[in-house]
């Protein structure tokens, strides 16, 4: 493996670089048109390849569906000729789908469930199974097969088949556009001044010329809601204005806030609000070991070790370093978004970051 040897010697070196991380942060992250949601498709399906731990044969319930995959498989067996194996289990399989909609052929991760006497889904495969949205008319949108891992040694009757799913038709969820939208800000930013300072960034940027509040695109209407106005110049080209909306740069509006981290498992975005410090502190994660401390005196020499990075300090009473610059270290040593996050639990857990830490929306 690539030895990486990565020392951070400057808070201000460091602060250039986390104003670059910063820059990345869009409104399309934080917000989503009125309307526009994540959906889920789901199916139940068949795992096979079980030591013995899946559900006993002789349950009906379960018998039955194998059945009718041997048979569509050109292998027919009698239902009571099923009795005695615990091979196979019968699972629902679920996956979410991103509120950007999906098209044919993209693929997504499926969480896989027993619901019946299964014991545990370790070392199974799941057979190819349709995947249908939740109204009536039972469409298909998308086949969910693969090998399973368990992605929790405490709970073997859950598991995962990363990229298992491929959609065989489009699941479209930006609503039509026409003289205004809504955009919904996510719950974890919500409020009344989080939604003025991310309204003042949209006028800010795309209205440069207004010479009131009444000629601005994008009005609060409460603390999650802000109302965008086509202009009229723009109505003929309605899609592309809300895509030029959806990348306004927010990172300003986004340091007014309260301090919190919101990370996203699935993404592994990390985005941090507000002015986040962490107090001293050495993480030692796999291969890599992370400090927050204190700079040098001036002359003392800095030891440079690999796998090493430093986050210094700045010089007040409470001696505590910025979280974007840790994320700096963390992207300069590789780590990989998961494994980050992992880290802020620690911290969090340890009392060493001061912020609300949000993951998937919970804290």
């Amino acid at each position: 493996m690539r030895r990486r040897i990565v020392t951070i010697i400057s808070l201000f070196v460091l602060g250039m670089l986390a104003q670059q991380a910063h820059a990345g942060k869009t409104l399309r992250e934080i917000a989503r048109i009125k309307g526009q949601g994540a959906s889920v498709v789901q199916g139940l399906g068949l795992v096979v390849g079980l030591d013995g731990t899946g559900d006993s044969a002789s349950e009906l319930v379960m018998a039955r569906p194998l059945a009718e995959t041997l048979k569509n498989l050109g292998n027919p067996i009698p239902v009571d000729e099923l009795g005695k194996g615990k091979s196979v289990a019968l699972v629902m399989v679920s996956c979410r789908i991103p509120r950007d909609g999906a098209k044919t052929d993209d693929v997504f991760d499926v969480s896989v469930s027993a619901i019946n006497s299964a014991k545990s889904l370790e070392g199974g495969r799941l057979l190819i199974t349709p995947l249908i949205g939740p109204r009536r008319e039972r469409v298909v949108y998308a086949f969910a097969e693969g090998e399973l891992t368990i992605p929790d040694d405490n709970m073997l009757t859950g598991a995962r088949v990363a990229r298992g799913a491929q959609m065989v038709r489009d699941i479209n969820t930006t609503p039509s556009i026409s003289g205004s939208f809504d955009l919904i800000i996510d719950q974890s930013f919500s409020g009344m001044g989080a939604a003025a300072s991310i309204s003042a960034e949209i006028n800010q940027q795309y209205l440069l010329t207004a010479s009131s509040i009444d000629n601005s695109v994008a009005r609060v209407v409460d603390g999650r809601t802000i109302r965008v106005t086509v202009p009229v110049t723009e109505r003929d080209r309605p899609a592309a204005f809300f895509g030029d909306i959806m990348q306004t740069d927010i990172s300003s509006a986004l340091r007014k806030l309260p301090a919190q981290v919101r990370c996203d498992t699935s993404s592994g975005i990390i985005i941090i609000t507000g002015d986040v410090q962490v107090s001293p502190a050495v993480i030692t994660h796999k291969d890599l070991t992370i400090t927050t401390t204190v700079p040098p005196l001036p002359g003392e020499e800095i030891t440079q070790t690999s796998e090493f990075a430093a986050v210094y300090a700045g010089d007040d009473e409470v001696d505590t370093s910025r979280l974007q610059d840790l994320i700096t270290a963390f992207d300069q040593l590789d780590i990989p978004p998961v494994e980050q996050i992992n880290i802020l639990k620690m911290l969090r857990d340890s009392g060493k970051l001061h912020a609300k830490l949000i993951i998937d929306g919970r804290e």
